[in-house]
Formats: C-alpha cells, sequence, structure tokens
C-alpha cells in the first residue's frame, strides 16, 4: 500500500520535452559506453494517460558497462537501488530538484528492455490500443488508489496481449507476468 495515491493523467506534450532535458543532464556520465538512453513508458506514447512520472532506459551492452553506468550515475547523485527483482535492469532514485522521473540502466537484449521497448513501440504505432489502455489505467487508478500492486496487475493482461503480438515467447510472457505479479 502506498500513502500517495495513484494520479493517472491525460497526454501531456511536455513530457517529452522534459524527458530531453533529463536526457541532456544525464548523458555526460554515461556517453563513453552506453549506446543510448530511451524514453520508455507511457509517457513516452502520444496520447496515453499516464502517471506523470517520465521513464527512462540507459541501455549499454554488457555487465561492465551497467558496473560503470552506477558510478557515473553516482557523480550526479542518482541513488542506486539494485534490480528491484528485475533481471538485466538496474533502478535509481532521481536527486532531489529534478522532475519526477524513474531511471534503469538495462543490458541491451534483457527482458526488461525488450518489455519496454515492444511495448512503448506497439502502442505508438497502434492508436486505437492507447485508448483502451488509457482508459483501463484511469479505471484501476480509481478502484486501487493507494496499492500500486493492485495497479499493476491490472494491467499486465492487456501489456501481455501486446506483448504476444509483437511476438514474444510463451516463456518471455510467463516470465513478464511472473514479474508482475511479485511486486508486493
Amino acid at each position: 500500500m502506498s500513502l500517495r495515491p495513484i494520479l493517472v493523467t491525460d497526454y501531456d506534450p511536455a513530457w517529452p520535452v522534459t524527458f530531453e532535458k533529463l536526457r541532456k543532464k544525464i548523458w555526460p556520465a554515461v556517453k563513453g559506453f552506453a549506446k543510448s538512453i530511451e524514453h520508455v513508458g507511457s509517457t513516452a506514447v502520444p496520447g496515453l494517460a499516464a502517471k506523470p512520472i517520465i521513464d527512462m532506459s540507459i541501455i549499454v551492452s554488457s555487465p561492465a558497462q551497467t558496473t560503470r553506468a552506477v558510478k557515473g550515475l553516482a557523480s550526479q547523485k542518482y541513488e542506486h537501488l539494485g534490480d528491484l527483482g528485475i533481471q538485466g535492469r538496474e533502478a535509481f532514485r532521481h536527486p532531489k530538484g529534478r522532475p519526477n522521473h524513474n531511471l534503469y540502466v538495462c543490458l541491451e537484449g534483457s527482458l526488461a528492455l525488450v518489455n519496454h521497448l515492444a511495448v512503448r513501440d506497439y502502442l505508438r504505432a497502434h492508436p486505437e490500443v492507447v485508448q483502451r489502455y488509457g482508459a483501463l489505467k484511469r479505471r484501476l487508478a480509481r478502484e486501487f488508489p493507494h496499492d500500486i500492486n493492485r495497479y499493476v496487475e491490472g494491467k499486465t493482461d492487456l501489456l501481455v496481449g501486446v506483448l504476444r503480438q509483437v511476438g514474444l515467447s510463451r516463456d518471455q510472457l510467463m516470465a513478464i507476468k511472473d514479474v508482475n505479479r511479485k511486486l508486493e
């Protein structure tokens, strides 16, 4: 249970602008080895209702580069939170004074990254699904305003359906379902 209510708002065209400002601040800490910094999550999909929190993934190609990213981000006052139970993805708490965002370092090819990029790209190409997904998120936020685990679990079937459409294997889909159910 969370003390702060889950807030889902209309899409804000300022979200990509905020992402780009954050990316420009973070990039110097990882530019010598990272492949890119991607805007992922719901705020990366035009027209999608979302929690107003920018999700960002720094893509690296090896575990050694993940270690370098942890050190580089520490120099910018990001707090390393570990993988939070999701293999191939390291999470960070942003420094005070920066816009609200989630920052991850993801190993290229990891299921966590494949999941984020596949969902983002599919939704960008399918506005009819964006509308259904936005309505689902609003309903879940109303039903479970202080329970992020039930909110996430409630979105799982729709997201797994999207991932099935883009060709993820049965094992990959089951792994994603399992992670979403273990967030408690």
